[in-house]
C-alpha cells in the first residue's frame, strides 16, 4: 500500500510536466546458470541446480520522468537442491527458490542536481557492503522505500532513503525466518564528498528489521561510520586505488540483545596494464560472543564479500576477520571474445574474538562476453578449520541483456 501511494502521489506532482513525448524502452535480461556444491557433514552432500531466471519490463520517460515496470520469474529445470524453503535441509543450500514475482515498479524525476524515486526500486549504496540488491542470486534483492539523491554543488552528494520493505531473495514462496518480504522504518543515509584524496562519505542506517519471525528482531541495528576510496595513476598504464572504512554498530528499535561492535576494511589494488593485484583487511567485530551480537550486515550484497562459498553470510558470535589478496588479468578483446577476464581471489579468515583461525578459501572466476552474452565460470574452495565444514562450488552462468 505504501508503494502505491508513494508512486501514485510522484505521478499527480508528474502529470502537468508530462507535455513532451512519450519514450518507451523494453528491458530484457535473461540468466542461465548451473550451480554444483558439495559440502561435507549433511546426509546428502550434493546439490546439483539448473535454472532460469527471466526479468521482463518497460520503461517509459517523458522529459525529466521515467516509470519502470520489470518483472521477474525464476524456475528450476534441475532441482536436486534444498532452496531453503522446501523440503528438509539434508543437502547444501542453493538460495535461488522458484519465483514469479514484481521485480521493479517505481517512478523517478531526474534532473541535474535532484533524482527522487518512489516505489520498488534498486538500491546500492558505496560498494554494497551495507546496502545492495544481492544481483548475484536468480531472485535478487529490491526496496519498497522513497529515495532522494540531491548534488547542491559539485562533489557533493546527499543520498537519502526511507525503506517500509525489503523484498528478499526468497521470493513469494519465502516463509518463517527466510520471509518473501521484511517490513520496518528503515533509514539509508549517505553524504558525500569529493577530495583530492578521494571520495569521502559519512553514513547512518537504521535497519528495522520488523518481522518476529527473522530472528526475533535481532537483526535490527544502527550503524554510523566513514569511508574513503581513491584512486591515482602512477605511470602509464600504471593506477594505484585504495579504500578505508570504519563503523560502530548497535543494537535498535525492537532488537533484545545489547550490543556494540566494530566494523574496519582497508583495502588497496594496483593495475599494471593487464594485471590487477590487490589486497586488503576486513573485520566484522564481535561483542560478547553471544549469536547475533557481533556485526551484521542484513541489507548487503553478500555474495561479494568474504568468500563465494557463503560461509559468513551471518556473521559468527564471535565476528570475523577478512585477510585476502587477488590477482586478475583482463584484456579488451581475443578473437570474437570481448572483456576477458581471469582472477583468483584467497581468504584467510579468523574470528574476531578468540581469535580463532576459522578457515581458507581459495575462489576463481573467467568471464568473457560474445555480442549481448556474458559467459562465467566460478569456483569457490573452503576449508574449514574450527568454523563450519568444507565446501566446494562450481558455477556455469550465461547472462544476456537487451
Amino acid at each position: 500500500m505504501k508503494t502505491i501511494l508513494a508512486t501514485a502521489a510522484l505521478l499527480a506532482v508528474a502529470g502537468p510536466a508530462c507535455a513532451d513525448p512519450i519514450k518507451l524502452k523494453p528491458l530484457i535480461d535473461l540468466r542461465v546458470r548451473y550451480e554444483n556444491d558439495d559440502q561435507k557433514g549433511l546426509a546428502q552432500q550434493e546439490s546439483a541446480a539448473l535454472t532460469a531466471r527471466l526479468r521482463a519490463g518497460l520503461a517509459a520517460s517523458s522529459g525529466a520522468w521515467t516509470a519502470t515496470v520489470i518483472g521477474q520469474g525464476n524456475v528450476a529445470l534441475v532441482d536436486h537442491y534444498y532452496d531453503g524453503l522446501e523440503g528438509a535441509a539434508t543437502r547444501p543450500l542453493i538460495n535461488d527458490p522458484q519465483n514469479v514475482a514484481l521485480y521493479v515498479g517505481q517512478i523517478q524525476y531526474h534532473s541535474k542536481a535532484l533524482t527522487v524515486t518512489a516505489g520498488r526500486q534498486r538500491i546500492n549504496l558505496d560498494d554494497e557492503r551495507f546496502v545492495g540488491i544481492a544481483n548475484f542470486r536468480q531472485n535478487g534483492q529490491t526496496f519498497d522505500a522513497v529515495r532522494t539523491e540531491w548534488t547542491p554543488i559539485k562533489g557533493l552528494k546527499a543520498d537519502v532513503s526511507y525503506v517500509w520493505g525489503v523484498r528478499t531473495i526468497w521470493g513469494i514462496d519465502g516463509h518463517g525466518a527466510r520471509q518473501q518480504a521484511v517490513s520496518g522504518d528503515n533509514i539509508l543515509a549517505n553524504l558525500s564528498y569529493a577530495t583530492p584524496l578521494g571520495t569521502v562519505t559519512g553514513f547512518a542506517y537504521l535497519v528495522d528489521q520488523d518481522e518476529a519471525a527473522v530472528q526475533g528482531f535481532r537483526l535490527s541495528s544502527q550503524t554510523y561510520g566513514a569511508r574513503i576510496v581513491g584512486s591515482r595513476p602512477l605511470a602509464k598504464g600504471v593506477k594505484l586505488s585504495w579504500q578505508a572504512s570504519y563503523a560502530g554498530q548497535s543494537d535498535y528499535h525492537h532488537n533484545p540483545n545489547n550490543y556494540h561492535a566494530n566494523y574496519y576494511l582497508v583495502d588497496a589494488g594496483l593495475d599494471v596494464k593487464a594485471w590487477k593485484f590487490g589486497a586488503g583487511y576486513e573485520v566484522l567485530g564481535a561483542d560478547k560472543g553471544v549469536a547475533l551480537t557481533s556485526f551484521q550486515t542484513p541489507l548487503a550484497t553478500l555474495f561479494k564479500f568474504q568468500g563465494w562459498a557463503d560461509k559468513f553470510l551471518t556473521t559468527p558470535p564471535n565476528g570475523v576477520r577478512d585477510l585476502y589478496g587477488s590477482v586478475g588479468y583482463g584484456v579488451k578483446k581475443i578473437g570474437p571474445a570481448q572483456g576477458v577476464t581471469l582472477q583468483a581471489i584467497y581468504h584467510r579468515f579468523d574470528s574476531d574474538r578468540l581469535s580463532q583461525h576459522e578457515g581458507n578459501e581459495l575462489d576463481l572466476l573467467a568471464s568473457a562476453k560474445f555480442g549481448k552474452t556474458l559467459l562465467s565460470v566460478r569456483y569457490a574452495d573452503y576449508k574449514a578449520k574450527t568454523f563450519a565444514t568444507d565446501t566446494r562450488k562450481v558455477w556455469l552462468q550465461l547472462d544476456w541483456i537487451l
